[in-house]
């Protein structure tokens, strides 16, 4: 599958204060958002199921992909184009071996050992942080920093996508690094004007 990761949407309807999310979504997309993911905490799987659903509709009607966030049964029951999964779900492994060949299957890590791990056991992508400080995770953990980005990414030979604080101001040093792409959550979902907010960013990113 020939994936663009350069603007990476992870989707939270906290950060949208009570805005739909997917008249959200499609802003984004219209601003250059390249590849969506669909993360939702604290809704019943049927409600999960059913917004997954409308996003699947909506972001392929624009020639964007769909990856779920953590829910392997949603992603296999909406036939999502791909999983995002944590250090701390079902091993890589067995997520690959459930999901099959043709999805996408993207890891969340934080350092080198776990990029060069997760590329071992069938990660098609990384998503690395916090690049920057957050207030985004669940779980707080230290910045690894542009350097440490750069570090995950010279470490492999599958995609790398930054993830962590990302926004206008530090994008570009996020683009030094040689990553395929930075994921964002309120840079884009928290700005007043969510187009224009996803169009500086791809902006910024397609700066030579």
């Amino acid at each position: 599958m020939n994936v663009d990761y350069s603007l990476y949407l992870v989707t939270d309807r906290d950060v949208l204060q009570g805005r739909n999310l997917l008249d959200a979504v499609a802003e984004g997309i219209e601003g250059g958002v390249t590849l969506v993911q669909l993360r939702e905490k604290g809704v019943s799987s049927r409600e999960f199921y059913r917004l997954a659903l409308q996003v699947k509709r909506l972001v392929h009607a624009r020639g964007v992909p769909l990856v779920i966030n953590d829910r392997l049964d949603i992603a296999l029951a909406v036939d999502a184009d791909g999983l995002h999964i944590g250090q701390e779900d079902l091993p890589a492994p067995v997520a690959r071996k459930i999901l099959g060949p043709g999805k996408l299957l993207g890891l969340s890590v934080s350092d080198v050992q776990e990029a060069v791990q997760g590329e071992k056991e069938g990660a098609d992508y990384l998503g690395a942080g916090a690049v920057f400080p957050t207030a985004s995770k669940d779980v707080p953990v230290p910045p690894i920093g542009p350097a440490g980005l750069q570090m995950v990414k010279d470490a492999v030979s599958i995609p790398v996508v930054g993830i962590g604080g990302i926004g206008p101001a530090n994008i570009d040093q996020v683009k030094e690094t040689g990553v395929d792409g930075a994921a964002v959550i309120s840079a884009i979902f928290g700005a007043h004007h969510i187009q224009d907010a996803a169009r500086k960013l791809s902006e910024a990113w397609k700066r030579p």
